[in-house]
């Protein structure tokens, strides 16, 4: 049997949230079987659990917010990308604040704050999403068009474009193609950190946001070129940056992806949508488990490595 994966302790982090700037204590624990990944905002009067889906996602604005009523948590996405890029299926998020930590700005320190915790395999089989027909969502015209789609794929695979016109950018790769059967996300997605334009930047802190960002989580660049001092971790960093996203933003479905995913200068909102638009088609999708482990796509059944 294929089995659903959680941690053997729990494991702490401290950091500050990217837009809040806020000091936040990050406690990842354990959870039963079936549980699926649950935030718990545990600085509230009263604890509140809020657990991951696809319509739990309210915001998408610079990042993926999930909430429950009132409570809410930001910029989820990075740690939702390391629990898919592990294969983490149960597990309770403790979080002393609003957003989600930083860090370094990639989700290279959730997968060694995951890995260092040890993954244990439960009792239950794993539950698959896996796409049957294809689901597509478009937006714009000409040089504004973006689109995001989800194709019928014997594992799970992701294609990214990206079109900035912007020097710095336009100078490394444009695409990068994903195969968690073939590929090692720890080793070629996970490093790859957030980016953003010191123009962008003022305007944002302006507004009261990005007030935890800097040099030290996330490639800055100005209209020419990166100003961080140690340059690049890929020479296509930016585009697997969105890979990075994608694979968390699409991990919030609450069960991992068998399918194949392609898109365009795509981005949270958009990636949300195709989540609800194949939600909407139950025609597009099944429910699938493995009970025999060699039987399930390729990258799926073996423990990802550590560093």
């Amino acid at each position: 049997m294929l089995a659903q994966r959680t941690l053997k302790s729990l494991t702490k982090a401290v950091g500050v949230g990217l837009h809040s700037g806020q000091r936040v204590e990050l406690t990842l624990r354990p959870a039963a079987p079936d549980t699926g990944i649950v935030f718990r905002r545990v600085d509230l009067p009263q604890p509140v659990d809020i657990p991951i889906s696809a319509i739990a996602v309210t915001d998408t604005r610079l990042a993926s917010t999930i909430s429950t009523g009132h409570a809410k948590v930001h910029t989820v996405e990075h740690l939702m990308s390391a629990c898919a890029g592990l294969g983490i299926d149960n597990l309770y998020v403790d979080i002393t604040a609003e957003e989600v930590p930083i860090l370094d700005g990639s989700a290279s320190s959730f997968v060694f704050l995951l890995q260092s915790a040890g993954i244990a395999l439960q009792d239950a089989p794993k539950r698959f999403v896996r796409v049957i027909k294809p689901v597509e969502v478009r937006e714009g015209e000409g040089a504004s068009t973006k689109w995001a789609r989800l194709t019928p794929y014997d594992g799970y695979k992701l294609s990214f474009e990206i079109d900035f016109a912007h020097p710095a950018v336009d100078s490394t790769g444009q695409r990068v193609e994903f195969d968690m059967g073939s590929g090692s996300y720890t080793r070629d997605i996970a490093r790859a950190r957030t980016f953003g334009f010191t123009k962008d930047v003022e305007m944002m802190r302006a507004n009261g946001l990005a007030l935890g960002g800097g040099l030290d989580n996330a490639i800055v660049m100005d209209d020419y070129k990166v100003l961080n001092s140690d340059g690049l971790r890929y020479n296509d960093e930016f585009v697997k940056h969105k890979i990075l996203d994608a694979m968390g933003d699409l991990h919030l479905l609450g069960k991992p992806l068998l399918a194949a995913y392609s898109a365009f200068r795509s981005g949270h909102a958009m990636n949300n949508k195709l989540l609800r638009e194949l939600l909407s088609r139950s025609d597009a999708y099944e429910i699938v488990t493995f009970d025999d482990e060699k039987r399930a796509p390729q990258g799926f059944a073996t423990l990802a490595r550590a560093w």
